[in-house]
């Protein structure tokens, strides 16, 4: 746990007090201006970020960058009012940027989206998510502790409210933080009573301290409208050694708030997502009773600019004392300190991937496994996780060269996630979010399912983060259709063609179709630094795709350009065969068969639309020429490589569920085999208007 250095001089509770009345207002005062939002929760929690920002976060002002600052992540992004307003009095956001909270282009948006020049560490806004993305950054801190040293240590505070708490992806975050001994978060529970459609005694009775008391987590029960009682919960939250710490806070809805007669307005299920003039509130009175000027509720209350001057002087002398320690570290440890540096700037290793040995005609699960045991002395700050699947997905090839983090104990690489899709996914971006740390995880890609919330918001916040999905198709056999995905490579690779603020395409998908393919896919989702990448690999063993005589390896490097050639004829070809993954080497089987029968075939992998779609139209025509019948062979849905196939052609793929059997007597029950390849090549040359007469 972080020393607060800024707690050691304390702001008198009036100065706090009209703090947190100007943080009220404000949020008001914004949502009216907009016509939308939540103002009710914001005034709430005034008191609290009132407090922490002025005496409990260690950040600077003047250098929001700086890497050891305390982060703040915020789980419920509809109390984004009160964080903007927090953020404004320390020069974040100007009067203008709260005059045009939700409207275009304003950097004060409906729920805060990542950006750390701001003070804004996380995107927010579907709950639950945000309190997980401190569990991972904590453990980021608590991984670089134990590398570097405890004078990197820093506190990671969460606000999460009632839906938070109630959302399954609390479960996983507490019982993984409490095992791990996270006593570097504190997380604020802002126990309101109230929700968006009803008050919170109609959806649970549970007991909440008595959760997280079970996760083994410090709890700290308090009244969160008084700052006495606040300042001793954060007291003892920050002094504890041990465990993770959940302040559970009783706040009031729309605290200050008055009807037209002047009575309380407090405690409503209206004022959490409305106006509180739609509401059935008076803005001017409630604004005057908060001390402000109803006719000028943006101008800042007599006395705060001065206030807070002296209070970001502090921060920034504290900062500064950090800082110095710092400093005197890196001239006494100068190796240690450049790595920190370049792991902190997001460098990778120069690696010669070449030298990865795979077995020939292996799972792609398994020629992973290959890459992460040689990735796990060679990438330092690699994290890797599973749900529960490490022997299965083969993130085991990593774990087999470290350990498993352990209750206080950080010197591994490897989280044990337990079956917690969801919470791993998250987790994985708070590690991304802190930064210095390389996150991977793994699952069956059927199970992606359950991180998908997760990996929409990674992608929209741009985190390099890597998932690992296994049993990518059918063939996942016996097992069944529950555990076979069929419709899922599709909902990725449409993540492929959405694009992200940056204009980039929001997601980086791989399906490599063999060993070496999969340890060039590896490579390109380490130096992806822009998205998140995803590796989506076989159960079953594949035969290595057929190789023109240069090192495989080398050939497979094309895939750095999404699509390419695999095997090709001299000439024209009479038709294309294209797939990613498993398939590819189907389709190599099934061109023999053709050029028996006199055919000329070309065979293309395209382990991923996305960057192919990126290469120049030049090399796009000259892989898929627009003139030739295109077959594409997908394990998954028809439509995955519909848009590679184009007019003239067709794709055979799955249009059903799978079914319980194994894998190789699916191929044939389900027409995944080379002479059915054949038949389908045959019957879309005699039909298709592309098709040499």
């Amino acid at each position: 746990m972080s020393e607060s250095l800024a707690s050691a001089s304390n702001i008198d509770d009036k100065t706090l007090s009209k703090i947190a009345n100007q943080i009220r207002i404000l949020s008001v005062a914004m949502v009216e201006e907009a016509g939308s939002g939540h103002p009710g929760g914001a005034m709430g929690g005034a008191e609290y970020t009132s407090l922490l920002f002025a005496e409990y976060l260690n950040f600077d002002p003047s250098d929001p960058n700086w890497f050891e600052r305390d982060r703040f992540f915020l789980d419920p992004g509809h109390m984004s009012p009160m964080l903007y307003a927090t953020l404004s009095l320390y020069g974040f956001y100007s009067t203008e940027d709260l005059r045009n909270f939700r409207q275009w282009d304003s950097p004060t948006t409906g729920h805060p989206e990542l950006d750390v020049s701001r003070g804004v560490e996380n995107t927010s806004g579907p709950l639950g998510q945000g309190h997980v993305f401190a569990v991972g950054s904590a453990i980021a801190d608590k991984f670089l502790q134990a590398r570097f040293g405890s004078h990197l240590a820093h506190n990671h505070f969460a606000f999460i409210s009632d839906g938070g708490v109630q959302e399954e992806i609390s479960q996983g975050a507490g019982r993984i933080a409490g095992r791990l001994g996270l006593d570097n978060l504190i997380l604020f529970y802002d126990s309101n009573s109230i929700q968006l459609s009803t008050p919170t005694s109609e959806v649970s009775s549970e007991n909440t301290s008595a959760k997280y008391r079970c996760w083994g987590w410090n709890v700290i029960e308090t009244d969160g409208t008084n700052l006495a009682h606040l300042r001793s919960a954060l007291n003892k939250a920050v002094s504890e050694k041990n465990r993770p710490s959940i302040i559970i806070a009783r706040t009031v809805m729309g605290l200050g708030s008055l009807d037209s007669d002047g009575n309380s307005f407090e405690g409503r299920v209206s004022t959490h997502g409305q106006p509180l003039s739609a509401a059935g509130a008076d803005v001017k009175r409630t604004i005057a009773n908060l001390g402000g000027d109803p006719e000028n509720p943006f101008e800042l209350l007599a006395g705060i600019p001065d206030a807070m001057a002296e209070i970001i002087e502090r921060k920034k002398n504290t900062a500064d004392k950090k800082k110095k320690i710092k400093e005197t570290w890196a001239k006494m440890n100068g190796e240690e300190a450049a790595k920190l540096a370049s792991w902190i700037a997001g460098k990778i290793p120069n690696l010669n991937f070449s030298k990865v040995k795979q077995k020939p005609g292996i799972a792609t699960r398994a020629a992973s496994a290959a890459v992460l045991s040689w990735l796990a002395g060679k990438v330092e700050n690699m994290i890797v996780s599973s749900a529960d699947l490490s022997n299965s997905d083969k993130t085991d090839g990593f774990l087999k060269n470290t350990r498993a983090f352990n209750n206080n104990d950080f010197g591994g690489a490897f989280l044990q996630a337990g079956v917690s899709e969801l919470s791993m996914a998250a987790i994985l971006s708070g590690l991304a979010l802190h930064g210095a740390v390389i996150p991977a995880g793994g699952t069956f890609f059927v199970f992606s399912d359950y991180m998908k919330p997760a990996v929409r918001l990674a992608a929209l916040m741009e985190l390099p983060v890597i998932y690992i999905w296994t049993h990518d198709s059918f063939r996942v056999g016996e097992d069944g259709p529950t555990h076979q995905p069929v419709e899922h490579e599709a909902q990725i690779r449409l993540l492929e063609k959405l694009k992200n603020h940056s204009g980039r395409p929001c997601l980086l998908a791989l399906r490599p179709a063999d060993g070496a393919e999969t340890t060039v896919a590896w490579k390109l989702a380490l130096e992806n630094r822009n998205t998140p990448t995803a590796l989506i690999l076989s159960r079953q063993s594949i035969a290595n795709l057929p190789s023109a005589g240069l090192n495989r390896y080398q050939e497979a490097l094309q895939t750095e350009r999404g699509g390419y050639i695999v095997e090709d004829c001299p000439g024209k070809p009479d038709i294309i065969l294209l797939a990613s993954g498993s398939e590819v080497s189907t389709l190599a089987a099934a061109a023999a068969l053709l050029r028996a029968k006199g055919r000329k075939v070309r065979v293309v992998s395209v382990p991923s639309e996305g960057l192919f779609r990126g290469q120049d139209p030049s090399y796009q025509e000259a892989v898929l020429p627009a003139h030739i019948p295109k077959l594409g062979l997908s394990a998954g849905l028809p439509v995955t490589l519909e848009g590679l196939t184009g007019p003239g052609g067709r794709v055979f793929g799955l249009e059903s569920f799978g079914y319980s059997a194994p894998a190789g007597v699916l191929d044939k029950k389900l027409g995944f085999t080379a002479e059915n390849v054949l038949k389908e090549a045959e019957a879309l040359l005699s039909s298709s208007s592309l098709a040499p007469k």
